[in-house]
């Protein structure tokens, strides 16, 4: 049996004919199961009770369950979700004054062993599927519906736990849905995905006809100071993710996000700053300075604000555009991967 929430509207659309349906019962569905949040079949009124029964062999609605919630005290929520099998993932909810954010993981665990990620602490023990990682997204929307305001999710970034274009296919079909009008109607300009650099992929991503963000965990100018904060640099050197990333930008047509967490003593000096001018000098792109949310396990201690400050100053003053990303959660387990260690710490 299938489960819906896997399905993109294109693949439904086949399914209905496989059926020996007309296409535009998928149309139907999407608007019952996304619009009117209705997956009880037998109340899809406009369905023949006979078909309705087929459906009944087809399909399951089966999605992720919230085992634990933290609310912080600027509103931003953190939830642990579990899935069919008990594996666990993160998926937040910060909210901008233009929109309500939701940071979705894409992986159980996480193998790229970033050595300053909470993340990598727990390695990948599978993929998600489509239907899991919307099932992130709906808990969110469920959550906020609750709140009653009228509010539901504006923008989705793929930057939680995982490699997202390590489960390519899976996050593809999940922004097809997001961004389907029957779907979530979410814009594709609304929608981001975050990757610590994996060539051939950023090539894929570039030639798939949608307007999508992209972002790049950068985080070190250097192959040296890469490769020793990111092992995935030892594979995939700046030489060779750089070129992919100005293909993106020549394809799609889209300017890309570098992020740089600020981490102490590390990679926020002037020295660092003059090599990250650089080596993005003359790329359509904007620099991310992210303030570290420290983690026990590694050592690594916060930039002070002075250092971020005069990072920030440089770039500027090079002609780099560069924001101080906003600090959400801080009185919760703010970094990504921190909330899932703590929970099965606390089992082992």
């Amino acid at each position: 049996m299938t489960n819906f929430f896997d399905l993109t509207f294109n693949a439904l659309s086949d399914h209905m004919v496989a059926l020996n349906q007309k296409s535009y019962r998928a149309t139907q569905l999407f608007d019952w199961v996304y619009a009117r949040r209705v997956t009880e079949i037998d109340a899809m009124s406009d369905i023949s009770k006979a078909f309705r029964d087929e459906l009944k062999t087809q399909f399951n609605f089966d999605l992720p369950t919230i085992h634990v919630r933290q609310d912080s005290d600027d509103g931003t929520v953190k939830l642990l979700v579990k899935m069919y099998d008990g594996h666990l993932v993160e998926t937040v909810l910060m909210r901008y004054n233009y929109g309500q954010v939701v940071c979705v993981s894409s992986q159980v665990g996480c193998n790229m062993g970033c050595s300053f990620c909470a993340s990598g602490l727990l390695k990948r023990q599978r993929n998600l599927t489509t239907s899991e990682l919307v099932g992130q997204v709906l808990a969110i929307n469920n959550l906020l519906i609750e709140e009653g305001q009228g509010k539901r999710v504006t923008h989705v970034v793929v930057m939680g736990t995982g490699e997202p274009f390590d489960n390519y296919d899976h996050v593809m079909d999940f922004i097809r849905i997001l961004n389907h009008p029957k779907a979530f109607a979410i814009g594709a300009r609304h929608l981001t995905v975050s990757t610590c650099g994996i060539p051939d992929k950023i090539r894929q991503y570039a030639h798939e006809g949608l307007q999508i963000n992209l972002a790049i965990s950068l985080h070190a100018p250097t192959n040296e100071l890469r490769s020793r904060l990111m092992k995935i640099n030892r594979a995939y050197p700046l030489e060779d993710l750089m070129p992919a990333v100005r293909e993106y930008i020549d394809v799609a047509s889209r300017r890309v996000t570098f992020e740089y967490i600020m981490i102490d003593g590390i990679n926020d000096g002037l020295e660092q700053a003059q090599q990250l001018v650089s080596l993005i000098k003359g790329i359509l792109a904007y620099v991310n300075l992210i303030p570290y949310n420290e983690v026990m396990e590694n050592g690594y201690r916060r930039s002070p604000d002075h250092h971020v400050k005069a990072f920030l100053d440089y770039l500027t003053r090079k002609g780099v555009t560069a924001t101080i990303r906003k600090e959400f959660g801080a009185d919760i387990d703010a970094a990504c991967g921190q909330l899932r260690a703590k929970h099965n710490e606390k089992t082992w």
